[in-house]
């Protein structure tokens, strides 16, 4: 395989914090918050968080822009600069907003001192990647609003004949801390003072719904925001109005833990979710989920109803050209059955496959028996399938999960294996399993997985500890045949 780089974007200097992207003249501006993750305690650093930026036209590679809006320094109310979004008016002028930020400007709250956010404006005349900043129109957070959550300002024009609309992730003061988190909405007739409106999405649950996002697809308004909440993960609605009422489809998740803050851009006729795959303490499996990591892209596909199924997006699938048809090539583990799938009913069997490339497209087409517990695929697995990762398909839970063995342990007894806990919580996608076919898709690229079931359901992942194995089937409990099974690389 020769040698690329990653079709995932990470800066030599850093890490990808929330992407903001933005369309130019077909070329995806994927601005991001650039992590550095400085030693230095905030009060103490004299230069905070820029946004760098990326481009692209395919989502397998990328140009490099570096920094496109630099911290304002430890005097200046953007020392940090966070989450926004970037616009064109009506005379061509660019428009960025951003979040402000400044561990040095603080206000006492109920629940005391805390940093204060603002939101900032710059504008360019064109060139997306030079701006000019306007400090006079620093936006401060409204009456009755949380000084300490006002951020993600996403600023966008329903209709020619509407003011613009700006959405902020705030919170409402003198409410239950836990419940307080709103999508407010403010209105400008000039993109420079803004005035109160109803809040677009008020659902009285949790903290912040982050990294707000609007955007009209056909018939169909969706509302893209990110849940500072027990689950972790970005979410949506649909509506018939940009104005609502906002309808929770069946499945309303993009992903699962690890991929958080997306956001959207359309190329043409597609849309594409782009937000960052989160790093862990260590870079281990057992590690902490970290904010911030390498960027990551699904495309959505919609559907009659206005719901979106996520998938991995078309031109990178198509960029693994270089296909090796392995299905001939798996061979039973103990006493399975010589036939992959056969015979596998009310027990547990494995047929184990070849070595995988550390980066790669691996195509599994199965048909599904009747009433089985579980199936998936074992991810750089030993060669026995003793040690490894799992994607495992539930059909009697409707869920895929990844699992991992050793899971570890806390202790040398047999009693003190972590067997009690039967998977990563966090990392659980509803998928419909009715008997019949399936395909399961899994682009590994070095430590970075992302599954996807059915062209429809994504879970996204970090694999430190196994970076070489091979690719194993299972099934347990029941009964699958394999129809075909690829790996691809580019």
């Amino acid at each position: 395989m020769t040698d690329h780089p990653s079709t995932h974007h990470r800066p030599a200097a850093g890490f990808v914090g929330d992407v903001i992207p933005f369309e130019v003249d077909g070329t995806a501006w994927l601005y991001y918050l650039l992590d550095e993750r400085p030693d230095a305690p905030p009060l103490e650093r004299t230069t905070g968080m820029p946004w760098g930026a990326v481009t692209t036209t395919d989502f397998v590679s990328f140009e490099d822009r570096g920094v496109v809006l630099p911290s304002g320094g430890p005097g200046a109310s953007d020392h940090d600069c966070y989450t926004g979004s970037v616009v064109r008016d009506d005379d061509g002028t660019l428009h960025l907003f951003s979040t402000g930020h400044n561990p040095h400007v603080t206000v006492e709250t109920d629940r005391g001192r805390k940093d204060v956010q603002v939101v900032c404006h710059a504008t360019s005349d064109g060139d997306p990647a030079t701006w000019t900043k306007h400090p006079e129109w620093d936006l401060p957070a409204l009456p009755g609003y949380a000084p300490e959550d006002w951020r993600d300002p996403f600023v966008f024009r329903p209709s020619a004949d509407r003011p613009w609309q700006m959405l902020l992730a705030t919170r409402r003061t003198g409410e239950p801390y836990r419940r307080s988190g709103l999508v407010a909405r403010l209105e400008s007739d000039d993109l420079v003072t803004w005035r109160d409106a109803a809040p677009l999405w008020a659902p009285h649950r949790f903290i912040a719904h982050e990294c707000p996002d609007v955007f009209r697809w056909g018939d169909w308004w969706y509302l893209v925001y990110s849940e500072f909440s027990d689950a972790f993960c970005t979410r949506y609605r649909v509506a018939t109005s940009p104005d609502g009422p906002w309808v929770a489809p069946a499945d309303d998740t993009v992903d699962g833990r690890a991929f958080y803050a997306a956001k959207t851009v359309a190329l043409g006729d597609d849309r594409f979710f782009v937000g960052w795959i989160a790093t862990k303490e260590g870079k281990r499996d057992a590690g902490a989920w970290q904010w911030a990591g390498t960027m990551a892209t699904l495309q959505a596909h919609q559907r009659s109803d206005g719901s979106l199924r996520f998938d991995l997006p078309e031109r990178l699938q198509r960029a693994y050209a270089d296909e090796v048809d392995v299905t001939g090539s798996f061979t039973p583990v103990g006493d399975a059955a010589v036939t992959v799938g056969d015979d596998a009913r009310t027990r547990y069997a494995a047929w184990v496959g070849p070595r995988l490339p550390t980066e790669a497209l691996v195509s599994i087409d199965v048909d599904l028996a009747t009433d089985t517990r579980a199936l998936g695929v074992l991810l750089r697995t030993s060669d026995d399938t003793e040690e490894g990762y799992a994607l495992r398909l539930e059909p009697d839970r409707g869920r895929l999960v990844l699992d991992r063995w050793p899971r570890g342990s806390t202790g040398g007894e047999q009693w003190q294996v972590l067997g009690d806990v039967p998977h990563a919580v966090e990392l659980e996608r509803p998928v419909s399993l009715d008997p019949g076919p399936h395909r399961i898709v899994v682009h590994l690229d070095g430590d970075l997985c992302v599954a996807v079931v059915d062209g429809s359901v994504a879970l996204s992942t970090r694999l430190y500890d196994r970076p070489s194995g091979r690719l194993a089937l299972f099934a347990q409990d029941g009964a699958f045949s394999l129809r075909r099974a690829t790996v691809a690389t580019r």
